[in-house]
C-alpha cells in the first residue's frame, strides 16, 4: 500500500518544516547571546530591599495602644491633680465634652472603617466614664458610702457599656468590660448593707449564675471567656463558703450548696464542653449539702458513712430515665439525641397508629406545638397532622459521667478514711512488743477509731459487687479482704477470735485462688469483645424480644416502627446512647457503658479468673503472714497456724494453676521450715541439733520433687528446700563436727537427687562440693595441717572425671580434663615445699612431678607435661638453691660476671640455632593435647 503524498503536497510540507527550523534557530541564537552576556558581564552588587521587622498591623496596634495609654494617664492625672483648681462649670464642661467626644468619635471612625483607632478611643472613653463616676462621688456625693456608691456605679457602668457595646457591635472592648463591671454590684452591695459571709456568698452565687447565662446566650468569645472566669471565681468562692457553712451551720450551707448545684447542673446540661467539670461540681456540692444535713441527725461516728452513702447514691443514680407522653395537634418533631425527644415524621409519612398523622414529642424542657423549638437550639418542628408519641429523656453523657465521678470520689475518700484499722489489723502483729510464746499480747495500735469504718468498707464492697466489671469485682474483693482484716480492730475482738478470723480470711482468699469462677461469673460475657449486655444474640436483651412495645415490630403504634426513631440502632443519632438502647440493655446496661468495648483477643493473663485469682492470692498471703506473726504470742497457736497455713498452701499447690502453684509450693516449703524450727524450739534443741533437723526439709523436698508435676513446681520446691539447707549449715558452724555431718548429709541428699536424669549435672556437682567441704571441715576439726590431705580428695575425683571425659571425647583438651585436678594438688604442695625445712615433702613432690611429666611426654598431654615440668623445675631449684648460694659465696667476685659474659657470647654465637630449637620445642608442645 503506497501512502506517499503527491509531489506538490510534499513540497509544501518540506518548506513548512524548514521555516520552523529557521525560526527555532533564531530563538536559540538569541538565547545564546544573552547567556554569554550574563556569563561574562562584570559582577555588580544588587541592592536588596530591607526586611520589615514588623507588620503594618502590629505597628498600628502599638501606636494606638501607646496613644490610648498616654491619654488615659493624662485623664487620670487631670482628675486627681487638676480637678480641684477648676470651678463647677469648668468641671461640668470638661466632663461632658471630653467623655462625650471619646464616646462619639468611635462612631465616625467606624464609618470610615478605622476599627483599631475606634477601639483605642472607645477604651479611653470607658476609662473616662470611670473617672467621671469617681469625680462625681468626690464633688457631688462625698457623704455617701463608698461601697454602696461603687456598687451602684458599677451597675450603671455595666448597663451603659453593655448598651454602648451592643450599639457599636464592631467594637470588641465594651462588652467584656461590661461583664467585668457586672461582677461588682451584688457582692459590694451586700457588703455595703452589712451582710455577712453567708449573704456575700449568696450574692457571689447569683452573680455567677448571671455569668452562666451570659456564657450560654452571648455570642462573642471574649464575652464568654470573661463570663466563665467570673463564674469560676465567684461561684467557687460561694461553694467553698457553702462547704464551710455545712460544717458549722448545715442548713445554711445546704441551701447555698444546693442552689450552686442547680446552677452548675443547668450549665453542664446546656454546655457540652463544660458538662463533665460542671456536673462534677454539682455532685460534690450535692453530697456536701446532704452529708452535712445527715451529720446533724447522726452521731459523730456516723458522719463519714453518711457522706459515703450520699456519694454512692449519686454514683448509682447516674442514669436518669423517664417517659413523657404528650398528645396534641401540630407538626412533626425533631430533636437532638441528648434530650431524648423522639423524632417525628415529615409530610406524607404515615404512623402505624394514625396513618397520615405526624407525631411530636416533649423533652425535659417542655412541649412545643406548631413551628418552633423543642428545647434544642436550631431544631424545629416539621411535618403536619395530629398524633401521639411517647419519648424518654435522660441526662447527657457528660453530665452523668461528672455526677458519677463526684460520687465515686466521695466514696473513695470515705474508703481511705476507713483504711487505718486495716493497716493496724495487718501490720499490728508484726510490730512485736512482747517475747515469743510469752502468752502476752501487745496492745492495739488503734483504740478509739470509729467502728463505723467497717460499715464504710462493707457498703463499698456491696456497691462494687453490683457492678459487672472486672475492675469493680477486683475492688470488691480487695475491700472485702480489708473489711475482714479491719473487723478485729474495729470491733475489739479477743485474741482467739482475731486469730480465727485471720485464718478464715486466709482460707477464703486461697479458695478463690483455686476456684475463682464463681466470683468471675458473668464477667466474661460483659468484658469480652462484642459480648456486652444487649449484644446481638442475647435473648435477655434482644431488642426484638416479644412483649417490648418499643421494639416489637408486631406492636401497633410503637415508635420503633419509624427507622429514624430515637435510639434506633441503624438510623437514630447516637443509638447506643438513646433511651431505646437503654431500655433494651437491661439493668446492667448503665454500668456496662462505663467501659466501652473494643474488639480484640484477650490475653490469658487478663482473663477475669486469672486477675481475680492473683488479687486473692496477694490478700491471702498477706493475711497468712499476719496470722503467723500474731500466733507467735502463744505456743499452741503457733503450731496450729503453721499447720493450717501449710495445709492451705499445699492445697493451692496441688489444685491451683499456672504460676500460682509455684508460689504456693514455695510458701508451703517455707511454712514447713517454720514448723520444723517451732518443733526444735519447743523441744529445746541446741543450734547444731536444730541444723540437723532443718535438713529434713531439703530431704523431703527432694523426695516430693521427684514425684511432682509439672516440672516448674518440682524445681521451685527443690530450690527452696536447698536454700533452707544454707541456714542449717550456718547454725552448725559453732560445732565443726556437726557441721561436717550436716555437709555430708547435704551431699547425700544431693547425690540421691543426682540419680534423676533432669537433675544429674547440677546435683552431682553439688554433692561433690558438699562432700569435699565435709571432708575439709572434718580434717580441720582433727587439726590436720598437711595440705595434701585437703587437696587429694579433690584431685583424685577430678582426674577420674577427666579420664572418663577423654575416653568419651578424645578431642577434649588435656587442660580441661586434667589441668584442674593436677593444679589442685601440685600447686599447694609446691608452696608448702618451699617453706618446709624437711626433705621428705620436696622429695615426694619431685617424684610425683617427674611421674606426671613422663606420663605427659609418653601420651603427648600438654597439661601434664607443662604442669609436671614446671613443678619439677621449681622444686629442684628450691633444693639446689642453698648449694648454689654456698658455691657463689666461695667463688671470687669477678667470676660470676665473667661466666655470665661467656654464656651470653655462646648464646649469641649460636643464636639462630637456639631460635630454631626453641621453635621446634614450641611446636612439639603445641601439638600435644
Amino acid at each position: 500500500m503506497d501512502n506517499s503524498l503527491p509531489p506538490a503536497d510534499e513540497l509544501v510540507l518540506v518548506d513548512r518544516e524548514l521555516a520552523q527550523l529557521d525560526a527555532r534557530r533564531s530563538q536559540l541564537l538569541a538565547r545564546r547571546a544573552w547567556l554569554l552576556q550574563v556569563l561574562y558581564a562584570p559582577a555588580a552588587p544588587r541592592p536588596r530591599p530591607p526586611v520589615a521587622d514588623a507588620t503594618p498591623r502590629s505597628a498600628q496596634n502599638v501606636l494606638l495602644t501607646l496613644g490610648g495609654t498616654l491619654l488615659t494617664v493624662a485623664a487620670v492625672a487631670f482628675t486627681l491633680v487638676s480637678w480641684g483648681s477648676m470651678g463647677i462649670g469648668g468641671r461640668a464642661a470638661v466632663l461632658s465634652v471630653v467623655t462625650s467626644a471619646a464616646l462619639v468619635v468611635p462612631v465616625a471612625l467606624l464609618r470610615r472603617s478605622l476599627v483599631s483607632t475606634a477601639e483605642s478611643v472607645a477604651a479611653l472613653g470607658l476609662v473616662l466614664m470611670v473617672l467621671d463616676a469617681y469625680a462625681l462621688h468626690r464633688v457631688a456625693l462625698p457623704e455617701t458610702d463608698g461601697l454602696g456608691y461603687t456598687a451602684v456605679a458599677a451597675a450603671v457602668l455595666a448597663g451603659a457599656w453593655t448598651a454602648y457595646g451592643s450599639a457599636l457591635s464592631r467594637l470588641r472592648i465594651p462588652l467584656p468590660v461590661a461583664v467585668v463591671a457586672a461582677q461588682l454590684p451584688l457582692p459590694l452591695g451586700v457588703l455595703a448593707v452589712g451582710g455577712g459571709s453567708t449573704a456575700f456568698a449568696w450574692a457571689a452565687l447569683v452573680t455567677a449564675a448571671a455569668d452562666g447565662a451570659v456564657v450560654l446566650w452571648a455570642r462573642p468569645a471574649s464575652v464568654r471567656i470573661t463570663a466563665v472566669t467570673g463564674a469560676v471565681l465567684l461561684g467557687g468562692w460561694a461553694l467553698l463558703t457553702g462547704g464551710w457553712l455545712s460544717l458549722t451551720t448545715p442548713w445554711s450551707g445546704a441551701a447555698l450548696l444546693l442552689a450552686g448545684a442547680a446552677v452548675t447542673l443547668y450549665v453542664s446540661w446546656r454546655t457540652p464542653a463544660l458538662a463533665v467539670a460542671a456536673s462534677t461540681v454539682t455532685g460534690l456540692a450535692t453530697v456536701a449539702a446532704l452529708g452535712g444535713l445527715l451529720r446533724t441527725a447522726l452521731p459523730a461516728d456516723w458522719a463519714v458513712p453518711g457522706y459515703v452513702l450520699c456519694g454512692l447514691a449519686l454514683a448509682s443514680a447516674w442514669r436518669v430515665a423517664g417517659t413523657v407522653t404528650v398528645t396534641g395537634a401540630g407538626t412533626g418533631s425533631t430533636a437532638a439525641p441528648e434530650t431524648g425527644v423522639t423524632p417525628g415524621r415529615g409530610p406524607g409519612q404515615a404512623d402505624a397508629a394514625a396513618p397520615g398523622a405526624g407525631a411530636f414529642a416533649a423533652s425535659a424542657h417542655g412541649v412545643s406545638q406548631g413551628t418552633g423549638r423543642a428545647g434544642v437550639p436550631g431544631r424545629g418542628w416539621s411535618g403536619a397532622g395530629r398524633g401521639t408519641a411517647a419519648g424518654g429523656f435522660r441526662l447527657p453523657r457528660g453530665v452523668r459521667l461528672g455526677l458519677a465521678g463526684a460520687g465515686a470520689g466521695v466514696a473513695g475518700l470515705g474508703v481511705a478514711w476507713a483504711l487505718p484499722p486495716v493497716m493496724a489489723g495487718l501490720l499490728g502483729p508484726m510490730a512485736r512488743t512482747t517475747a515469743v510464746w510469752s502468752g502476752e499480747h501487745a496492745g492495739r495500735a488503734l483504740t478509739s477509731y470509729p467502728a463505723t469504718a467497717a460499715l464504710v468498707l462493707a457498703v463499698a464492697v456491696a456497691a462494687l459487687a453490683a457492678v459487672p466489671r472486672l475492675w469493680a469485682r477486683c475492688g470488691a474483693l480487695a475491700l472485702a479482704w480489708a473489711l475482714l482484716t479491719a473487723l478485729p480492730v474495729s470491733l475489739g475482738l479477743p485474741y482467739a477470735a482475731t486469730l480465727a478470723l485471720q485464718l478464715l480470711t486466709t482460707a477464703a482468699a486461697l479458695w478463690i485462688v483455686v476456684r475463682p469462677d464463681p466470683l468471675a461469673h458473668g464477667l466474661r460475657a460483659a468484658d469480652g469483645p462484642g459480648r456486652g449486655p444487649g449484644a446481638a444474640g442475647d435473648p435477655a436483651h434482644d431488642p426484638r424480644a416479644a412483649g417490648d412495645p418499643a421494639h416489637d415490630p408486631r406492636a401497633a403504634g410503637g415508635p420503633a416502627h419509624d427507622p429514624r426513631a430515637a435510639g434506633h440502632p441503624a438510623h437514630g443519632p447516637r443509638a447506643a446512647d438513646g433511651p431505646a438502647a437503654e431500655a433494651s440493655a437491661g439493668p446492667a446496661a448503665p454500668w456496662a457503658s462505663w467501659a466501652p468495648q473494643r474488639p480484640g483477643t484477650r490475653s490469658p493473663l487478663l482473663e477475669p479468673g486469672t486477675v481475680l485469682g492473683w488479687f486473692a492470692y496477694a490478700a491471702g498471703l498477706a493475711s497468712a503472714v499476719s496470722a503467723l506473726a500474731l500466733a507467735l504470742d502463744v505456743r499452741g497457736a503457733t503450731f496450729a497456724v503453721l499447720g493450717v497455713v501449710l495445709g492451705l498452701l499445699t492445697g493451692v499447690a496441688v489444685l491451683g494453676t499456672d504460676a500460682r502453684r509455684v508460689v504456693a509450693a514455695i510458701g508451703a516449703v517455707l511454712t514447713a521450715t517454720g514448723l520444723v524450727c517451732a518443733v526444735a524450739a519447743a523441744g529445746g534443741f541446741e543450734d547444731h541439733w536444730t541444723a540437723l533437723a532443718l535438713l529434713l526439709v531439703p530431704a523431703a523436698t527432694a523426695a516430693v520433687g521427684a514425684r511432682t508435676r509439672p516440672r516448674a513446681v518440682a524445681l521451685a520446691v527443690e530450690i527452696t528446700g536447698a536454700a533452707v539447707a544454707l541456714p542449717a549449715f550456718g547454725l552448725a558452724v559453732s560445732r565443726p563436727a556437726f557441721l561436717a555431718l550436716a555437709l555430708a548429709l547435704g551431699g547425700v541428699i544431693a547425690a540421691a537427687t543426682a540419680v534423676r536424669p533432669e537433675r544429674r549435672r547440677f546435683a552431682s556437682w553439688t554433692a561433690a562440693v558438699l562432700f569435699l567441704l565435709a571432708t575439709w571441715v572434718r580434717l580441720a576439726d582433727w587439726e590436720v595441717t598437711t595440705p595434701e590431705a585437703y587437696t587429694l580428695p579433690v584431685t583424685v575425683p577430678a582426674l577420674v572425671f577427666g579420664f572418663l571425659r577423654r575416653r568419651r571425647d578424645p578431642e577434649a583438651s588435656s587442660w580441661t580434663a586434667y589441668g584442674p585436678g593436677l593444679a589442685a594438688t601440685l600447686l599447694p604442695s609446691l608452696l608448702a615445699a618451699w617453706t618446709d625445712p624437711e626433705w621428705v615433702r620436696p622429695l615426694a613432690l619431685g617424684v610425683a612431678a617427674l611421674a606426671v611429666t613422663l606420663i605427659g611426654a609418653r601420651f603427648r598431654l600438654q597439661a601434664l607435661l607443662v604442669l609436671g615440668g614446671a613443678v619439677l623445675a621449681l622444686d629442684g631449684l628450691h633444693e639446689l638453691a642453698p648449694y648454689v648460694v654456698q658455691v657463689v659465696g666461695a667463688l671470687p667476685r669477678w667470676l660470676p660476671p665473667a661466666l655470665a659474659g661467656l654464656l651470653l657470647l655462646a648464646v649469641g654465637a649460636t643464636y639462630e640455632q637456639r631460635l630454631r630449637d626453641a621453635r621446634r620445642l614450641r611446636d612439639r608442645v603445641a601439638r600435644m593435647r
